[in-house]
């Protein structure tokens, strides 16, 4: 019920501008709403009955079947097959609407011609202007079928002059098939007592092509027994097909590429999704790099250029007789691939259509370079499910750009499970937060030459429920590009420092620094020196005693007025300490512009000086600690493992260090019991 909802918001949305009936948008939600039901408890049947009922309720605007046949074909629960009834469905509707209203108009000049004399010439012309202005064909004949009169529409459906068809017989017009047909039905309806019949019959043109066409045969007698007459309106049929198979083909295509759309692409993986589908399957999924970029510098016509670069060398690697290619989104095609060989083909198909992408395209003066990242998924075809190829496709599409852009990437089931816990995890900080399950351990870090503690490392712990004690790692990478992070780092900077505050209070001079982690979108914030400010206001924690750990690649993610924000920290007595997590170069200038009060090592550049490390390791390691110490900063070791680590990183001027071989990270109280003692 909650989708048919969003489907009817959605389709409301598209069509409201394109109405010629006033409706408010409470009433057109609530017709569509029942609409959307039908499709989606249905089959082609009642999308045939929804495109009547549209015509009903007055949708006679071109623009509303093509945006509604739009707007829905979005949907997966739509299918193409519906689609196409819908649209067969309105044109019946529509050309029903328009033979009543010829109807109607007929039968009031008929009426009119037998009134009194005196109205008899105004009868005439009333009749005269529907024949003649008529969009459809009519024909006047007699009870034999001989011809009295044609209109000029029906003359230029057959494509005959008007002096030869009125010498013909109604008969001579017909397909010879349906000739027989026709004469006893007219025969029937002059011997009946009703008045109109509406059939379906196959004329013939001039130069000999057959045209379907939509009869709609009137039968006026006269009140004195005079023979009666026939009146004819004719609808080409064929004219009206080709109309709703366009209108289709424009549902189930794109514009700008002319490949098949979203909507399209979607019903091939429901077919091959099938008991009678191929065996084995793969989807690409292709995503242009910077395709925003391109439209926001050159504008939307060098965007089209762009998607038509990527379309034609996806037609071009990826044959109909290989694969089937869509455009399913504004910067994103599909390749399905039926019963690959095997993975490595469809990777060899991959890597020759990125490798046709190298030529840049010229857009003015401009040599501009398309790449793209790519998602492959290969799986077995039958009892799959459709969406969730489609969500693999996108997830692989996801690391290839996470891990760089412009490459491929295969779908890896562990990989996915492994992030999806994770995304669940982020997912639920908030409520967990509301819940206390979070709490902050300390991790002390220790002076390398008399081993007393220089700063206390503030880390978030989450009590988990279910999967117990996590660490940052487990829950804090994926929550870091969105607002979950903020609250929570907020959150654990006031705990923290009401902590240090109560320390403060029973050391004194002898407090150690507090130093907690500050990731890059906190930096991001606008308001991050108010926050902090009001956090030391709350807590009574000295500024001097607070200090900041700043990612490796900060430098180069802030703009100007971001870094001003940090150098106000800094002048405010915050220390700023950049944690090289793998020595990761960082450009001078940046460092420069970096307030910095300590630089902070780990990983390889801390493993590297192990006794086990080969000489190339501990080589880098050593010169990259010897750079450091030209900074004139304090640096620090986190992860140090074993006392000849340690030694070694004294030597060579490491002011202090953390890991196992000082100790576990410890709680708040196991911390203020190591102040007392």
């Amino acid at each position: 019920m909650v989708y048919s909802r969003e489907l009817a918001v959605h389709w409301a949305a598209a069509i409201s501008n394109t109405l010629v009936a006033n409706f408010t948008r409470a009433k057109l939600e609530q017709l569509l709403g029942g609409y959307v039901e039908q499709l989606l408890s249905g089959g082609v049947d009642q999308a045939r009955q929804v495109g009547r009922s549209m015509v009903e309720h007055d949708f006679i605007a071109s623009a509303t079947l093509e945006k509604s046949l739009t707007s829905l074909g979005e949907h997966t629960a739509v299918t193409p097959a519906q689609l196409a009834a819908l649209a067969a469905g309105y044109a019946d509707g529509l050309r029903d609407r328009t033979l009543d209203q010829q109807e109607l108009s007929r039968t009031a000049a008929i009426t009119t011609m037998r009134r009194a004399e005196a109205a008899v010439r105004a009868s005439e012309a009333k009749f005269r202007a529907v024949f003649e202005s008529s969009a459809f064909g009519i024909v006047v004949s007699g009870p034999k079928g001989e011809i009295i009169d044609v209109n000029e529409a029906l003359l230029a459906m057959l494509d005959y002059k008007h002096e030869d068809l009125s010498k013909m017989s109604g008969r001579d017009i017909v397909h010879p098939d349906d000739r027989a047909g026709l004469r006893e039905l007219t025969k029937q309806l002059i011997a009946s007592e009703h008045d109109n019949v509406r059939v379906e019959k196959r004329m013939v043109r001039s130069d000999g092509e057959t045209i379907q066409t939509h009869m709609a045969i009137s039968v006026v007698r006269e009140e004195d027994g005079t023979p009666p007459y026939l009146v004819t309106m004719i609808e080409n049929m064929s004219e009206m097909r080709a109309l709703q198979t366009q209108l289709v083909r424009q549902s189930l295509n794109d514009v700008q590429t002319g490949l098949p759309n979203r909507a399209q692409f979607l019903g091939w993986l429901e077919g091959v999704a099938g008991s009678k589908g191929p065996g084995t399957l793969a989807l690409v999924q292709v995503d242009i790099d910077g395709f925003r970029g391109v439209n926001d510098a050159f504008g939307h016509e060098a965007g089209n250029r762009v998607l038509m670069h990527v379309a034609t060398h996806l037609r071009a690697v990826f044959s109909e007789e290989v694969a089937k290619v869509a455009r399913i989104g504004e910067d994103e095609f599909g390749v399905l691939v039926r019963d690959p060989q095997d993975v490595r083909s469809v990777v060899a198909l991959v890597e020759d259509f990125t490798a046709r992408l190298e030529e840049p395209i010229w857009i003015g003066s401009h040599g501009v370079g398309v790449t793209t990242s790519v998602g492959i998924v290969a799986r077995a075809a039958r009892g799959g499910d459709s969406a969730d190829l489609l969500r693999a496709a996108d997830v692989t599409v996801g690391w290839a750009k996470r891990d760089g852009k412009a490459q491929w990437a295969l779908y890896d089931h562990e990989r996915d499970a492994h992030d999806k816990q994770r995304y669940a995890l982020a997912a639920s900080i908030p409520g967990a937060l509301e819940e206390g399950q979070f709490r902050v351990d300390y991790l002390p870090v220790h002076s390398l030459t008399d081993g007393s503690v220089l700063a206390l490392e503030a880390k978030i712990v989450w009590d988990h429920p279910e999967r117990g004690v996590l660490c940052p790692d487990a829950f804090l990478g994926q929550s870091s590009n969105n607002g979950m992070i903020v609250r929570l780092v907020h959150w654990a900077l006031e705990a923290a420092c009401r902590h240090a505050a109560d320390w403060h209070l029973a050391l004194g001079s002898r407090m150690p620094a507090l130093s907690i982690d500050l990731p890059p979108r906190l930096c991001q914030e606008p308001e991050l020196v108010a926050e902090v400010a009001r956090v030391l206001e709350r807590t009574g924690l000295p500024a001097s005693l607070l200090r900041f750990e700043l990612h490796e690649h900060l430098p180069a993610l802030l703009n100007d007025e971001q870094l001003d924000e940090l150098t106000i920290l800094a002048e405010r007595g915050i220390g700023l300490v950049l944690d090289q997590m793998n020595g990761g170069n960082v450009g001078v200038d940046r460092l420069r512009q970096l307030p910095l009060s300590g630089v902070k090592f780990t990983g390889a550049v801390v493993h590297g000086l192990d006794e086990g490390a080969n000489r190339v390791e501990a080589s880098a390691s050593v010169a990259l600690l010897r750079w450091a110490t030209l900074l004139k900063l304090p640096l620090y070791a986190e992860d140090v493992r074993t006392a000849a680590e340690a030694a070694r990183l004294a030597e060579l001027g490491v002011t202090g260090g953390q890991g196992t071989h000082f100790g576990p990270p410890l709680s708040a109280a196991e911390v203020s019991a190591l102040f007392l003692s």
